[in-house]
């Protein structure tokens, strides 16, 4: 079978269990990226199996009706003003698609493609012009699994790279409660972002994080209710696959609610 740039496919070696997209093909070596996952891999002509277009507006949409429905917001009588949001994605695929669902539930977010090796450099600057509540700093990434050392951050692709750019973020603004971050991206090493200074971080099982679970939290925070705990048991759990692809700190919300509307 004749594969091109842009098919959909996924690997019978794994079960077919990952929609990918080929981005590049060099002689016989398939070059994939993940449709929902932040994820990249590559193949053999022979291990792949063509796929239907994928249609993701269905899960997304399906997702942003259930961030909607779980708010319990009086439109009637009150006016909200939800946290702010700036989105450092290394992927400007997934950055729209963040985006995208960032509008859809009501949020104002401002979002930047940056090579996960340069955001550091960069997030200062971009902190003191737009002044978020919340910061999202992904990508993507991955776990060395031959390195059999899951607590050194340089068996990872990218976790180093996230843990400095939350060290910078955290020299703009040291209280967890005045910047909420979010960092990393599929099997990021979860604890040391954490140490780094993150509200919240992937991935604890080390697994494969879903496009949207950065901009799930991030929304959620931003139109949660300022100073009010949020249940970070029911926060994560919105997520695709819960505690075990993100975890984190008790968190306060950002939103402003006034009366009268």
């Amino acid at each position: 079978m004749t594969f091109n740039i842009g098919n959909y496919v996924s690997r019978n070696s794994h079960n077919n269990d990952i929609i990918f997209k080929i981005v590049e093909i060099e002689n016989n070596v398939v070059f994939l990226k993940g449709v929902d996952y932040r994820l990249f891999a590559d193949s053999s002509v022979d291990d792949l199996k063509l796929e239907k277009e994928c249609n993701n507006n269905i899960y997304d949409k399906d997702i942003m009706q259930r961030s909607i429905k779980d708010l319990n917001i009086d439109r009637s009588n009150f006016f909200y003003l939800p946290g702010r949001i700036l989105h450092i994605d290394g992927d400007p695929e997934y950055l729209n698609r963040c985006m995208k669902f960032y509008d859809g539930v009501g949020v104002k977010a401002n979002g930047f493609n940056i090579n996960e090796d340069l955001i550091s450099k960069k997030i200062y600057s971009l902190l003191v012009e737009y002044k978020p509540d919340i910061l999202v700093i992904t990508g993507h990434d991955a776990y060395n699994k031959s390195s059999n050392d899951k607590n050194n951050i340089n068996n990872y692709q990218n976790s180093l790279n996230f843990y400095n750019a939350v060290i910078e973020a955290r020299k703009y603004e040291k209280n967890q409660d005045k910047l909420i971050i979010i960092a990393g991206a599929c099997q990021s090493d979860y604890e040391d972002l954490i140490k780094a200074g993150a509200n919240f971080s992937s991935s604890p099982k080390r697994i494969n994080l879903h496009a949207l679970d950065p901009a799930i939290v991030a929304s959620s925070v931003a139109l949660s209710e300022k100073n009010k705990n949020l249940d970070v048991v029911k926060l994560i759990e919105k997520t695709k696959y819960g505690k075990d692809g993100i975890g984190g700190i008790i968190t306060n919300g950002t939103m402003y609610v006034g009366y009268p509307r």
